[in-house]
This record gives structure tokens, sequence and C-alpha cells, in this order.
């Protein structure tokens, strides 16, 4: 019986563990750049692995959140924007190279599953948890439990068609998955500070000031950005009805998204005076690891 969990956040430039203790606290943090090969970035995570165990004076759960999904039929990655990982076999190398069992999961259902476990979300049947920066991902919680789904995507909402689309909105943008009119492309961050700066703009840093300053294409973005956060919201409680939606990543520091959304939601959401809230996340950038530890439940962990 482990006496801690362990959770990896792998992203793209780093990877950060941490170790908690059966009620959450935080025993260990660090964070190294990731080496940016498959071979050594599981020498590396290993590596990491016994550093906290011997620190620690035990044997962890080990649980690794990665930016992309385990392929169901065939164990390997899929999706993963750090492409060198994709069709590779890291539950099973990680497994043998390590000498214990090992759980991997979506970054964003890491975040979800961190929030309602113990963060923003925490007390609720069911939670949805979106991360929403540079591209935009989701996870599904019932009673602390992570909804997968048959094809290990349940909680795509970045690339569900914008909903109730305007004509000006046409044609629709193309998508990396190969589809047009994701809402990845109009709702990330990256997407939010093109609306409002031109192509080639990756930073929406301080676009609600600019907008209390009279700046008018600042407002114009916002006011677009809204409306279709409201419909995308609107169309996750038209199909799931969750009792809270989390949000995290840079979008989640705008301020004006948790009066403004709740309140035009209200158009699209088919059962009239929706309340449903819409909270930023406790955890911040935290979530990631510590959902990664939380994929082991309490059976695990003495």
């Amino acid at each position: 019986m482990a006496t801690y969990r362990i959770g990896i956040d792998f992203g793209g430039t780093k990877i950060e563990i941490a170790a908690l203790g059966k009620d959450g606290t935080e025993r260990v943090r660090r964070r190294i750049s990731n080496p940016g090969n498959y071979p050594a970035a599981i020498k590396a995570m290993c590596e990491l692995i016994h550093g906290v165990d011997k620190e620690l004076g035990g044997t962890g759960t080990v649980g690794i959140g990665i930016p992309g999904s385990i392929s169901p039929d065939t164990g390997v990655i899929k999706n993963a924007n750090a492409t060198w990982l994709n069709n590779q076999p890291l539950i099973r190398d990680m497994t043998a190279a390590l000498g214990r069992d090992v759980r991997i999961e979506n970054d964003a259902n890491c975040f979800a599953l961190s929030e309602a476990i113990d963060g923003a979300g925490a007390d609720h049947h069911s939670v949805f948890g979106v991360i929403i920066g540079t591209g935009m991902g989701a996870g599904i919680v019932i009673d602390r439990k992570l909804l997968i789904g048959h094809n290990h995507i349940a909680g795509e909402w970045g690339h569900v068609p914008l909903p109730w689309p305007r004509l000006e909105e046409f044609p629709m943008p193309k998508c990396f998955c190969g589809n047009e009119g994701c809402m990845e492309r109009f709702l990330s961050g990256s997407a939010l500070a093109q609306d409002w700066k031109g192509p080639g703009h990756r930073s929406a840093a301080h676009i609600e000031q600019e907008a209390e300053a009279g700046d008018l294409t600042a407002i114009g973005a916002l006011d677009r950005y809204m409306d279709r956060m409201a419909r995308a919201c609107a169309l996750a409680i038209n199909f799931m009805d969750p009792d809270v939606i989390v949000l995290g990543g840079g979008v989640s520091n705008l301020e004006s998204i948790y009066e403004r959304v709740p309140r035009l939601m209200r158009r699209y959401v088919i059962t009239p005076n929706c309340t449903t809230p819409i909270v930023r996340n406790r955890h911040g950038d935290s979530s990631g690891v510590r959902g990664a530890a939380w994929l082991w439940d309490d059976h695990h962990v003495d």
C-alpha cells in the first residue's frame, strides 16, 4: 500500500512532479525542462519519481498527465501536441522502466479531476472542467470519477462546432484536426488575441484594461468572445447539465467572464433562469500535477 500519491504534469517544455499526502497536502514539488525526446523523457520521469521516493522514504502511486490521450485499442498515445509522443506505448514503457503500475490521462482530464476533488468544483456531483489557453480542452467528472468515454475522448469540447453561428462568422476557420468551425478556433486565448490584434498574435494579455481605456478593437473582441463563450457554455449545459463549470488556463484570468457569460448564456440555455455557476479554478497551474496524482483513489493509498 502506497503512503502518498505522485503526480507528473508532462508539458511541452517542462516536466513537473508533486507528491500529495492522503489528505491532498503537498509534500514535494519539483520541475525540470522536458528533454524533448521519448527515451530521455522516460528516464527523466523515472529519476524524478525515484528522487521523491528517496526523499519521502516510501513508494508512491504514479499518475501522469499528458497533452494527448491513450488509444483504447492499441494503448499508444494519440492526439499529442508534443508530436514525438504520438504512437508511443508510454504506459507500457513507464511501467517497465519504473517497476510499478502507472496511470496516464489527458491533461485537461487531470485539471478537471483536481478541481472536482478538492478545488473549485469540490462537493459538486458533476463538474465540467475547462482549460482555455493557446488551445482548448475539457474534462468531465461525475462523483469524483473521470468520464473517459468509449474512444477515450470524452470532454473534447474544443472540437465541437461553435453553436448558433452568426453570418459574420463564416467562412468557418479551419482547425488543425481537419474540420472547420471548431470552438477552439474561436475561444482559445490565441483566437481572442487574433480577433483583437490581427493574424499572428497569440497573447490577449491586458485586453480588459485596454477595453476599459476605450480601445474599440478590444471592446469589440471581448464582446464577440463573451457571446461565443456563452453559446459554448449553453451547449455544455443543454447536453450534460453539469453542477458547475470550472475554468482554467490563461483565459480564466479574464475578470469579466464570470459576470458576463452567465448572464449572456441564458439566451441559449433551454431552461429558463439558468443558474449554473461558472467559476475560476482554485489550484491554478498546480491542477495538472494534482489531478495526475488523484488518478489513484483512496483504495491504493494508506
